[in-house]
């Protein structure tokens, strides 16, 4: 279910509430049940052919996940640090991999083996399931924590709601149970606070506007300049090439800022605190800073899971320019099953060693570093060139946009009217705002900073929050009335449903 569909803001999300907050004096498990039973609801009730009847089974594949990773978790917990504990662990992991694997990387994997060897040849269609990605990357975590020692004893309808809790199902925020948990426990008997549904609904505004407003407005250049590399026809000229990179990469940061925006603002509804996800990302001097601040619990979960096993930077250099390669490489294939982000993976790791080798450099040689437009303009370029083999539809396209933007297929501005695909304003203005909304004004964690919208904030940014600023949002009415404007922008282009991004993950 989107988050900017007009079910979930005006039926499910008000009667989750409401429900949450009658049981407040109920027994504490019984307000825990209400959330997994809607929770469990807004998964439930994707199909993924809207045409064929609904059918239960992948509720029952996310409840059976659910089930063998908590009582394996469970044991796991009584033989932490053990030789029969890590047998288990490394059992329970892959079981979580192979399931997670067959349903997205057999379709790949198959196409490739008969492209080879002629063997199995057409397999068929393999749906993926919504939010499959998250829900084993979360249970995954969640078993090496109970391995370590790091869980608590949980009832079963607190792991349930871990995993299934509606704001972060479908794409995160990819949090650890310490995080959420015990704030259900600390707000137990209290129901809803007017303070905290005024925070979550200014961020489910927010992050509306970004999707609706922004980012939808966006793809319009950007899809048919992508589709037009992907075609048979000509190529896109230099200038096209640029604007549909650009326009692609705008669209991916608000529709992927705003979703965050919505998870957050939706939990905090409930008086529940999500880790920030998400922070100005190509305000980013360097890769290695665009990594701390681009969808960021899932680089924690890259560096916790899976860099820090492999050897992180403990043995040696050379070992750690490949744990930093291998872990973007496969970083790259959990989005997605294709060349393209395979590519765009080993990309990113390509330019994280490089960043690290250059900073290498610069200390041993004393250099200062480079004037700070410089480095958020180099890196911005570097992310657009990733972007492009993100979203290209093959990596065939994705050559032939790369080799328009830098004048391989010569050095055209925009094409006449005969054979155009986007006009040359339409495309222009967008590219201006959304730079602008980028790079100078302040962020949605910023803007709510008075009143901590995510967890962990001066850790997470590395800044404190600092004396308060007047552009900063307060529980007022003028603010109330700024918040109805930005729904008034959302409800003039909210005509059509269009789901975010990172739900094909």
């Amino acid at each position: 279910m989107p988050f900017n569909s007009y079910f979930y803001l005006f039926v499910f999300l008000p009667l989750a509430l409401l429900g949450y907050h009658l049981l407040c004096r109920a027994p504490f498990r019984l307000s825990l049940a209400w959330l997994v039973l809607v929770s469990l609801y807004f998964y439930g009730i994707w199909n993924p052919d809207p045409e064929q009847p609904w059918s239960p089974k992948y509720l029952g594949l996310i409840i059976g996940s659910c089930v063998f990773n908590y009582y394996l978790g469970r044991r796991l917990s009584v033989l932490k640090f053990s030789r029969p504990g890590k047998l288990l662990l490394t059992g329970g992991v892959t079981a979580n991999l192979l399931l997670l694997g067959y349903y997205k990387y057999a379709g790949f994997l198959a196409g490739i083996s008969t492209e080879m060897t002629g063997w199995p040849g057409d397999i068929g269609v393999i749906v993926l399931p919504l939010a499959i990605s998250f829900f084993t990357f979360l249970q995954i975590a969640y078993l090496v924590d109970a391995y370590r020692g790091e869980t608590e004893e949980y009832h079963f309808t607190d792991y349930l709601l871990f995993v299934t809790f509606f704001p972060h199902l479908i794409a995160g925020p990819l949090i650890h149970h310490r995080e959420m948990m015990p704030q259900f426990e600390r707000n137990k008997d209290r129901g809803l606070r007017s303070k905290d549904f005024a925070i979550g609904g200014t961020m489910l505004a927010l992050g509306l506007f970004k999707k609706v407003v922004l980012a939808d407005y966006l793809a319009r250049t950007a899809t048919p300049i992508f589709a037009l590399a992907a075609g048979e026809g000509r190529d896109p000229t230099m200038l096209e090439a640029w604007a549909g990179a650009i326009t692609y990469t705008l669209q991916l940061y608000f529709d992927f800022s705003g979703y965050s925006d919505m998870a957050l603002g939706s939990a905090r509804m409930f008086g529940i605190r999500f880790p920030l996800n998400f922070h100005s990302p190509y305000k980013a001097v360097s890769v290695v800073d665009f990594w701390r601040r681009w969808h960021m619990t899932l680089s924690r979960f890259l560096r916790d899971y899976l860099y820090i096993p492999l050897g992180g930077n403990r043995k040696g250099p050379k070992r750690r320019y490949v744990n930093l390669f291998l872990t973007m490489l496969l970083g790259g294939l959990w989005h997605g099953a294709g060349w393209t982000f395979i590519v765009w993976g080993a990309l990113h790791g390509l330019y994280l060693c490089i960043n690290h080798a250059w900073f290498g450099l610069r200390k041993k040689m004393s250099w200062r570093a480079m004037p700070k437009p410089l480095a958020i303009g180099l890196t911005f370029l570097a992310v657009i060139v990733g972007w492009v083999f993100f979203r290209a539809h093959d990596f065939g396209s994705a050559t032939r946009m790369l080799a328009a933007m830098f004048g391989f297929h010569g050095f055209d501005g925009w094409p006449p009217d005969a054979v155009v695909v986007v006009k040359g304003k339409r495309a222009l203005v967008p590219i201006v705002i959304g730079l602008i909304v980028v790079w100078a004004l302040p962020n949605t964690q910023e803007f709510l900073r008075r009143y901590r919208p995510a967890l962990d904030i001066e850790e997470a940014t590395g800044t404190r929050t600092g004396v308060h600023r007047w552009w900063q949002w307060r529980p007022t009415w003028p603010w109330l009335l700024f918040t109805v404007a930005i729904l008034y922008a959302v409800g003039r282009d909210f005509d059509q449903l269009s789901e975010f991004i990172y739900f094909q993950f």
